[in-house]
């Protein structure tokens, strides 16, 4: 009987491990969640104005986020809130860098009236300069360097940056009981490149996070990706120079370099990314892979959506050119019909889709529930697989019910690339959803 129980007991123990390592494999989520769990004790927050326009309400807090270094990391945090729009229990958080402007402010009071609800922006992601006057991805390679020589996990500047957001969530739930005696219970977050990275780790770090919505950082399965993209581009992206120049890319093969990669990778943290995902990429990007979704998309559990803006790079613009923007409708409807939907509690389409080939021709077949109101495919040429600089050209594709199917003739010569582009419409707002890419061609740069 005593060895039975002994038998027992051990089956538990190791079940009870087990079930620990799937949740947090290698030890990586571990020092995440361990920094963004420790009491700050300066963290702080106040109402500092309240600015009414003929638009709606702007709350400007400031906030106090933590003590990372010795030094004290504060933000500017804007609430955006239209004329007539109430207060919900889902709220739209934003993370960027610099300081509030006309710009971002008119942008945030924009993308709040297409959500139907305050959303929130919090600025300063990270606080810079610092370490000498190192600034966005210098700041960041620096504190990986300071990390491999130290082993110290409070290095890496992606865990501060992540828990700004933390803290900015605990910020918002208390100035939303007291200005508006409502309850915010969960957050839609996102942001752009650097602060993309920062929004799928925030995913990852706290429950109250319901969705998120990353942009431009199309790089996940990062040691894959950096073989994929010196194959595909011939070199690494000019655009990642600041981790080339201090030996960070290739990634060295070492103990050390291998755990700071699972640290801030957020596709080790996948299993905690459960919740419903729209990944914003521009079709033109310089900084990564064409195709470099292919590398992490059917790793990722749960609900998850792309949108691919075509003929527009890191910034998300479609022409434009000198000193005139771009158009980033696109991105901008994405993000804010994908927001109301979490927010309002409605369904988003569901989509699968399938590349194949017929009759020498390249096929993609999607099945779509609701049927879209338009599709097309978006079809590009190249002479290699580098397809940054081509243009995109807009082709037929068939709507029946809800299956869509579109054809493309394979490369004779050079490379083809291709996705198809679904148009949707919620409570107004005209958006686009998106296939995963298919390159096809043996070219090598």
């Amino acid at each position: 009987m005593r060895a039975r129980q002994r038998g027992l007991w051990f089956a538990l123990l190791f079940l009870a491990c087990g079930l620990f390592a799937l949740a947090l494999p290698d030890g990586a989520r571990a020092d995440l969640l361990d920094y963004v769990k420790k009491p700050e004790p300066h963290f702080a927050w106040k109402l500092k104005q309240k600015t009414e326009n003929p638009f709606g309400v702007i709350y400007d807090l400031e906030l106090t986020s933590q003590t990372w270094e010795g030094v004290d990391w504060t933000h500017s945090l804007q609430v955006y809130q239209p004329r007539g729009v109430a207060p919900t229990d889902v709220m739209l958080l934003y993370n960027t860098g610099g300081k509030p402007n006309e710009g971002t402010i008119a942008y945030g009071m924009i993308v709040a009236k297409k959500v139907g609800a305050p959303c929130a922006f919090l600025y300063d992601i990270p606080n810079q300069p610092l370490l000498g006057g190192k600034k966005e991805d210098a700041l960041i390679a620096e504190t990986f360097v300071r990390y491999l020589d130290t082993k110290d996990n409070d290095w890496p500047l992606l865990f501060p940056m992540t828990k700004s957001l933390v803290k900015a969530m605990d910020a918002l739930q208390a100035f939303s009981k007291e200005e508006w005696k409502a309850e915010v219970k969960g957050f839609v977050v996102s942001g752009a490149s650097k602060r993309g990275w920062t929004t799928w780790l925030t995913g990852a770090a706290d429950p109250r996070v319901r969705a998120i919505a990353p942009m431009v950082i199309d790089t996940l399965n990062m040691v894959e990706q950096m073989k994929h993209q010196k194959e595909t581009l011939g070199h690494y992206s000019d655009m990642i120079h600041d981790y080339t120049e201090r030996g960070l890319v290739p990634i060295p093969d070492t103990d050390a370099a291998r755990q700071l990669w699972k640290m801030i990778d957020p596709y080790f943290y996948r299993a905690r990314l459960t919740m419903p995902k729209l990944i914003i990429c521009g079709a033109n990007d310089q900084y990564w892979s064409t195709d470099a979704l292919n590398l992490y998309w059917d790793g990722l559990p749960g609900d998850k959506w792309v949108t691919y803006v075509p003929n527009a790079g890191h910034k998300l613009e479609q022409g434009g050119g000198g000193d005139a923007p771009g158009d980033r409708s696109v991105a901008v409807n994405a993000l804010a019909a994908f927001a109301r939907a979490q927010v309002m509690g409605k369904a988003f389409p569901k989509l699968e889709w399938k590349h194949d080939d017929d009759a020498g021709r390249m096929r993609l077949t999607v099945t779509a529930k609701p049927a879209p109101t338009a599709a097309r495919l978006w079809v590009a040429k190249a002479p290699t697989r580098d397809f940054r600089n081509a243009k995109w050209e807009e082709r037929p594709a068939t709507i029946d019910e809800e299956t869509v199917t579109g054809e493309v003739d394979a490369p004779t010569d050079g490379c083809t690339a291709f996705f198809g582009d679904l148009d949707y419409e919620i409570d107004g707002i005209k958006y686009h959803l998106c296939t995963q890419m298919r390159v096809a061609g043996k070219a090598k740069p």
